[in-house]
């Protein structure tokens, strides 16, 4: 899998009064044809300044970015034409119609206008905006906006895609009906995405690979699922009719840590050992009417990581 973008040693220093602020400090990192990678961090943390700088909006103090590998400073016309950038909190000139905005952006990058707006018409169908094409976007909701917003990305075909919150102010239905679309893009056409949001679930479903920055530093990059279970061990949950204090027994005798809820038991473990304390139950012939297994999650992640590097 080739690399469409790759980020060498970047740094964005500010002056201060007393000393020097770095809002991005010395970071790495590269993104694949066809990869979905996702950059967390809490706010402060140096997303935004680095997005500004992949899009070419701020210099860097120091560093290369180099897409397709032409450095992005020195050919910045022609790396933009494949590079787009959709945001929830960056909106379309309002007194334009839908259709008028799309239009022009599309002739911009362009696209013959018949085949512009074919493909415009099929994006505003898929969500749901086709019967508001010449309204005005003053018009839109927030929702609708949102939607809006990822039309005009994807309707260029880009190569590859910076998602900013893409998600944010859209309904449970229509938020899945986006990372669909988003999962068919990248099957249909390779089209590779750094996609930040705040909504750790959202995150794990669609990213392949994440990074994790804090103060300006990415702190980890690895896989969703591989992150949760690094800070956070699996909850088991048995609803125990009888026999409560036995079942404690064998919790402690494993030297696990518990909660007692009335007849529900709570144990922080290991995915490794759930087999082995069930069996160590079903030995000393305690039984249990309901079980639960909850995995760690990367939201776990995120607020472990968020705490321990205030």
């Amino acid at each position: 899998m080739s690399t469409v973008l790759c980020v060498e040693n970047l740094r964005k220093i500010y002056p201060g009064k007393k000393r020097e602020y770095a809002a991005v400090d010395d970071i790495s990192f590269h993104l694949k044809k066809g990869e979905i990678l996702g950059l967390l961090g809490p706010n402060g943390a140096g997303k935004t300044t680095t997005i500004q700088m992949l899009l070419g909006i701020l210099k860097p103090t120091s560093g290369r970015i180099l897409y397709f590998g032409k450095e992005l400073f020195k050919h910045r016309s022609e790396v933009l034409k494949e590079v787009v950038f959709a945001s929830t909190y960056v909106s379309l000139p309002w007194r334009l119609t839908i259709s008028q905005n799309l239009e022009i952006y599309g002739r911009l990058y362009g696209i013959p206008l018949a085949p512009l707006r074919l493909r415009i018409d099929e994006l505003l169908e898929r969500f749901g905006l086709i019967k508001k094409k010449e309204e005005e976007v003053s018009t839109l909701s927030a929702g609708q906006i949102t939607r809006l917003v990822l039309v005009k990305a994807f309707m260029v075909r880009p190569k590859v895609v910076l998602l900013d919150e893409p998600t944010a102010s859209l309904d449970p239905e229509m938020a899945q009906e986006i990372r669909a679309f988003i999962l068919e893009e990248r099957k249909t056409y390779g089209v590779s995405i750094l996609f930040t949001s705040h909504n750790m679930t959202e995150v794990a479903e669609v990213c392949d690979r994440t990074l994790f920055v804090q103060k300006g530093k990415i702190l980890a990059d690895d896989r969703p699922e591989r992150l949760a279970r690094s800070v956070a061990s699996s909850k088991l949950r048995l609803v125990v009719a009888d026999k409560m204090a036995q079942t404690v027994k064998v919790a402690e005798k494993m030297n696990l840590s518990y909660e007692i809820d009335h007849h529900t038991l709570e144990l922080r473990l290991d995915e490794k050992k759930i087999a082995h304390f069930l069996m160590a139950l079903a030995r000393e012939g305690i039984e249990y009417s309901g079980i639960e297994i909850i995995e760690p999650t990367l939201e776990d992640y995120f607020l472990t990581m968020a705490r321990n590097f205030r």
